[in-house]
């Protein structure tokens, strides 16, 4: 006995094809969990985030040259602030307790993770 030629020869005009369960196409349709649904489910709610963005962007309106310079400037401070309080925190210590450069590089790379998450949550409700 021969196989078909075709994949989906043996099916009648109409009906689709029955795919075993652990068939290669079956597999590339679920995700990790089993479930098909979850990549439309990904999709549907990023389309509504889009919509969401456009609806705000349409209420409120694209914002001025001077006011996108302005976040770029506070955000400029709200990094630069942390970062030299550290440095600064970090040189004193340092001196104080004659530990080299222990505290100044522990302080400075604190003050730059804080400044970095300050401007991430800046960014993030604007």
């Amino acid at each position: 006995m021969s196989a078909p030629s075709h994949p989906r020869a043996d099916t009648e005009p109409g009906q689709r094809p029955v795919r075993p369960a652990g068939s290669v196409e079956s597999a590339q349709s679920a995700d990790s969990t089993g479930s098909a649904d979850s990549a439309p489910d990904a999709l549907h709610a990023a389309v509504r985030a889009h919509r969401v963005r456009e609806a705000r962007r349409e209420r409120e309106g694209e914002g001025s040259l001077a006011r996108d310079l302005a976040l770029v400037g506070v955000l400029g401070w709200t990094i630069v602030v942390p970062v030299l309080l550290g440095l600064f925190g970090g040189r004193w210590l340092d001196r104080r307790w004659g530990t080299g450069i222990f505290w100044t590089g522990a302080l400075l790379a604190l003050g730059l993770g804080v400044g970095c998450l300050l401007a991430w949550r800046r960014v993030r409700g604007s």
